[in-house]
């Protein structure tokens, strides 16, 4: 190779760098939506496969019932809970006395029950003095979910409509032979499918069992708290214990000690186990991820994309696991034979 094409070989690949992180500087604010564009894409595109390639449907006819169908099963449901959480959080920004009676009660009750007194004027402006800010985190939330919301879908239709050429396009780009290729392709497809539907699926399970064990035990505000428990299932190591162990206490202090004590022992022997029970039926299904990739990919996920790291995270990290197993099993191991 001549001096000439070395300088327009590289002098090529900095362009491509250069423009790349600029262009993946400016799309970070909207990663989410391109993630789950993604992610919803590979769930769906054995779907479009059948539609297009058996039925001969136009790929344009096949993508919109395709997209009305992420929207009823998906984003429908996940708009409902952000909507059940917007209307609580307008009923306190409305009347800050519904959360602090139940704050001065429980207060009273430990005072009653130990003799310590938390309930201070200190104590309660620092609550109170907190709650705006919350409330201001959690709709800047909402509206950054929002417009990642408009970009996955205006992204997902292309991706369908194009999906075949894109995918031919990106298995050719992958630094490995075609046979190579194809697995890589195959182990994606499965680990995606893992985390998007293995990670939602078991929040939902943990939610509506523990809803049953509060509307069982009578615990306050039942259908609020178990929908508060999906999104608690997502925090590593203690999860769900986040809301039924304060429950049961707030009950204890109550003196309804038999309920207490038998929500305490529903979410420990019943809640935490469906866990394991949940993730023993996924793993003839879906792909074996270790239970410490969705731990550490939690952490991960949810300091680079908020919220939508919940399922990204562990993705990621499945992703890179994967690919150092792969150099190990192609460059590090003496017997691998090439395909």
């Amino acid at each position: 190779m001549s001096f000439q094409e070395k300088y327009w070989q590289y002098s090529l690949f900095v362009l491509i760098v250069g423009l790349g992180v600029t262009i993946v500087a400016k799309l970070t604010p909207f990663l989410g939506g391109l993630l789950g564009a993604a992610t919803i894409y590979v769930l769906l595109r054995g779907q479009m496969w059948y539609l297009t390639e058996r039925k001969r449907w136009r790929r344009s006819l096949a993508a919109s019932l395709l997209m009305a169908e992420a929207v009823f099963l998906f984003l429908v449901p996940v708009s409902l809970v952000i909507w059940m959480l917007v209307a609580r959080i307008q009923d306190i920004a409305l009347d800050p006395q519904s959360v602090v009676a139940p704050l001065r009660h429980a207060a009273e009750l430990l005072q009653e029950r130990f003799g310590y007194d938390l309930w201070q004027e200190s104590n309660l402006q620092s609550a109170l003095a907190m709650l705006p800010k919350v409330g201001q985190w959690i709709v800047a939330g909402i509206a950054d979910f929002a417009l990642n919301l408009v970009v996955l879908l205006f992204v997902l239709y292309f991706m369908l409509i194009g999906g075949t050429r894109m995918e031919a396009y990106v298995r050719d780009m992958l630094p490995f032979n075609r046979s190579t290729g194809r697995q890589v392709m195959r182990e994606i497809h499965m680990i995606v499918r893992s985390n998007a539907i293995g990670i939602p699926l078991l929040a939902i399970v943990q939610g509506i069992v523990a809803y049953a064990g509060y509307l069982l035990f009578g615990a306050p505000s039942p259908l609020f708290w178990g929908v508060v428990t999906c999104f608690a299932t997502i925090i590593p190591i203690i999860g769900t214990g986040l809301v039924w162990v304060p429950l049961s206490a707030y009950m204890a202090l109550d003196g309804r000690w038999g309920a207490a004590i038998g929500l305490c022992l529903f979410g420990m022997l019943v809640v935490t186990h469906v866990d394991n029970v949940v993730r023993f039926v996924m793993q003839k299904k879906l792909a074996d991820t270790h239970p410490l990739v969705t731990i550490f990919g939690v952490f991960v996920g949810l300091s680079l994309f908020g919220f939508m790291g919940v399922i990204f995270g562990p993705l990621m990290l499945a992703m890179f696991i994967f690919c150092v197993d792969l150099f190990k099993r192609r460059y590090l191991e003496q017997d691998y034979k090439p395909s």
